[in-house]
C-alpha cells in the first residue's frame, strides 16, 4: 500500500520564517522613520505606507505603538548595546585595553547602524523622548552603579587618573563618539574629511583619551 509523502513540519507554537522575516522589515521600516522623523511623529499608518503593508498588518505584529517600541527596545538596542556593557564590566580590571575596546566597538556599531546616533539624540536624550524611560530602566540603572565602582577601583590603585569622577567617565566616551557620529554629515564636508572612517576615529579618540591635547604654555 503506497504511503503518503509526509509534509515538513516546524517545531509547535513557531511561526513560519516567511513571518519572522516581514516582522524584522517591519521593524526596520519603523526604526529608519524614527531616526528620521521622531516617533511621536510617526504614526502606524505611516510605517505601514512605507513598509507597503495594511495597518492590520502591523497591529497583527506589533499591537500598539507601546508594544512596537518595547520590541524595538528587546530586539535591536539592548542586543547592539550588550557587547559595550562587557567591555565597561572590566573596566577595573584592564581600563587601557576595555576603554579602548569600548571606543572602537562603539564606532563600529554606530557606523553600522546609521539610524542609532539621531534616534539616540532624539528620544533619548532630547527632552520627552519616548525611549528614555525604557532606556533608563533597562540599561542606564543598572549598569551605571557597576560602571563607577569599576572606575573607583581603578583609580584606587593608580590605573585612571584620580581626578576624573567616576559618573561622568561614560557620559565623556558617550559624548565623544555619539555626538560626533551624529553630525558626520556636517563636519565630514567642512573639514574635506569624507576619509575618516570608524578606525581613524576610533584612533583619535582614543588617543584623545589617553594623552588628551598636551597643551604645554609657551
Amino acid at each position: 500500500m503506497a504511503t503518503t509523502p509526509s509534509r515538513s513540519r516546524r517545531t509547535p507554537g513557531r511561526p513560519p520564517k516567511a513571518r519572522i522575516d516581514q516582522r524584522a522589515r517591519l521593524l526596520d521600516v519603523a526604526i529608519g522613520l524614527f531616526a528620521q522623523q521622531g516617533i511621536a511623529a510617526t504614526p502606524l499608518s505611516a510605517i505601514a505606507r512605507r513598509a507597503r503593508v495594511t495597518p492590520a498588518l502591523l497591529h497583527y505584529y506589533f499591537g500598539n505603538r507601546e508594544q512596537l517600541l518595547d520590541a524595538l527596545v528587546e530586539e535591536r538596542l539592548l542586543p547592539l548595546l550588550a557587547p559595550l556593557h562587557r567591555d565597561l564590566s572590566t573596566l577595573a580590571d584592564a581600563p587601557r585595553s576595555q576603554i579602548d575596546a569600548f571606543v572602537r566597538d562603539l564606532l563600529q556599531l554606530l557606523a553600522d547602524n546609521p539610524w542609532l546616533p539621531p534616534l539616540w539624540l532624539r528620544e533619548v536624550l532630547g527632552e520627552g523622548g519616548l525611549l528614555r524611560d525604557r532606556l533608563m530602566r533597562r540599561v542606564a540603572q543598572p549598569v551605571s552603579a557597576k560602571v563607577r565602582d569599576a572606575i573607583t577601583r581603578a583609580q584606587a590603585r593608580g590605573a585612571i587618573n584620580r581626578d576624573l569622577d567616576p559618573r561622568l567617565l561614560v557620559v565623556s566616551l558617550i559624548g565623544l563618539t555619539m555626538f560626533p557620529l551624529a553630525a558626520r554629515s556636517i563636519w565630514s564636508r567642512v573639514f574635506d574629511a569624507e576619509d575618516i572612517g570608524p578606525a581613524e576615529f576610533a584612533r583619535h579618540t582614543i588617543a584623545l583619551l589617553e594623552r588628551g591635547l598636551e597643551i604645554r604654555d609657551d
